[in-house]
């Protein structure tokens, strides 16, 4: 630390903000530097700045998000914040939508639709081009609409496929593996019928137009455009791998949505709060698995660099090798996990070390009913944790979480129960303790 020694008054003057190369700091005396010296109109600037956002996000959240989710459209982690900040704002995020998208984000009632610009393989020239078809004529009726009214030397076959499996096309078909077949053959008659257009040529139909008195038109001539036999639709989990691909989200819904409660009692802490935990903090978390990284030590030990996501953000997780060469089967990509692992915060960032992890499919938990008299009795406590404690044995075997339910009239309060008093076997920690008149059961984290 270092201390202005002399300071002198010499009236009032203009104030202006200094800038200083590399750092904002201050020569005084002798080499010495007088550190963070900012002058009143640079912080009055910052507070200005500060105000004028806070307004426009308590008067104008859907404007202000949308401007916000489009400013940092190219950073995957702050626009996956800025979506979970819209939720918890109860401000939904839409798909993008081929009738209603623009180039950007953008409110619409009471919610914010995905761009186009934010949708993989389609470019500006693209974009222009299905703005510009849509303006001039209205919106696109169905996929053989689309393909005729657009240029496709603009709007390519690539472009076509992303736009299906990101949900663009779901308002008009929502059987995305429909279109994709349909696809196949409406792109080449619509090629065709463009070839005709360009050469002065012109089909029967849009000749005969509305004069035709004998031929009975039914929607228009986008009816004859042909169609691939029906097939099923691609199954949920297989459109948001293809949402999240395409986006770089899951937009229409979330693989961890479905457990959001369950999970909540089993890890109250998410990815966005690790910043705030504290080192070597024991925690574990639901998560999906969006990539792994596989790395050879200089020993030859496996090991291996996780990237994972909840519903509040992504983060870093590292696996050491002892812990790799017990759990790498289950290291699957797009897989729903449990993890267990340790805040570590080196190199300015934070990650989990990863201990253990388990299939979201295969996690059990106990869930043990109690009056407030027995959650209140000392004898009642000890004669519970001394059964949960016979049934944990070693601590590396006991992966069932066991959770109290306080019954206080009509209230009900949930309590985890410590990893010491976690169990092996769900089954027999149930009869057991039924039998000692604590009335309990199994519940799976994905269902009852």
């Amino acid at each position: 630390m270092v201390k202005i020694m002399t300071r002198q008054y010499v009236g009032q003057e203009k104030v202006y903000d200094i800038g200083v190369e590399n750092n904002h700091n201050f020569v005084i005396k002798n080499g010495l530097i007088a550190s963070n010296c900012f002058n009143k109109s640079h912080s009055t600037a910052y507070g200005y700045v500060t105000y004028q956002t806070a307004y426009l996000k308590a008067n104008y959240p859907l404007e202000y998000m949308a401007a916000l989710l489009t400013a940092n459209s190219g950073d995957t982690d702050k626009v996956q914040k800025y979506i979970s900040t819209c939720l918890s704002m109860n401000i939904q995020i839409e798909p993008p939508d081929i009738n209603r998208s623009g180039v950007d984000f953008t409110p619409l009632g009471d919610k914010i639709l995905f761009g186009f610009s934010a949708v993989r393989n389609v470019g500006q020239n693209a974009i222009a081009c299905i703005l510009e078809a849509r303006e001039a004529t209205g919106e696109f009726k169905s996929l053989s609409d689309f393909c005729d009214r657009v240029d496709l030397r603009s709007v390519n076959r690539r472009t076509l496929e992303s736009l299906i499996y990101c949900g663009a096309f779901d308002k008009i078909q929502p059987n995305r593996h429909q279109l994709i077949k349909d696809l196949e053959l409406v792109y080449d008659w619509a090629q065709s019928r463009a070839k005709d257009r360009a050469s002065g040529q012109g089909n029967l139909f849009d000749l005969l137009g509305g004069f035709s008195t004998t031929v009975k038109q039914t929607n228009n001539v986008f009816d004859s455009a042909p169609k691939a036999q029906p097939v099923p639709d691609f199954p949920p989990q297989k459109k948001l791998q293809m949402e999240k691909e395409l986006l770089g989200f899951y937009v229409s819904d979330h693989p961890l949505k479905a457990i959001k409660s369950s999970s909540s009692v089993l890890a109250p802490i998410n990815l966005s709060q690790l910043n705030e935990q504290k080192e070597d903090a024991l925690l574990c978390a639901v998560v999906m698995l969006n990539n792994v990284k596989k790395v050879t030590t200089k020993k030859g030990d496996q090991m291996a660099i996780l990237q994972i996501e909840d519903l509040s953000g992504q983060s870093e997780a590292v696996v050491f090798p002892r812990t790799y060469e017990r759990i790498s089967e289950l290291l699957q990509v797009d897989s729903r996990l449990i993890i267990w692992g340790k805040v570590d915060r080196r190199d300015e960032q934070v990650q989990l070390i990863v201990e253990d992890v388990e299939a979201v499919e295969t996690v059990q938990m106990v869930m043990v009913e109690l009056t407030l008299q027995q959650a209140t009795a000392i004898e009642e406590r000890d004669h519970l944790r001394k059964i949960l404690k016979e049934l944990a044995g070693e601590k590396e075997k006991a992966k069932v979480p066991v959770i109290g339910i306080i019954q206080a009239g009509n209230s009900r309060q949930l309590v985890r129960f410590g990893r010491q008093f976690w169990v092996q076997d769900a089954r027999s920690t149930v009869v057991l303790l039924q039998n000692a008149k604590f009335p309990a059961h199994v519940k799976h984290l994905t269902g009852n």
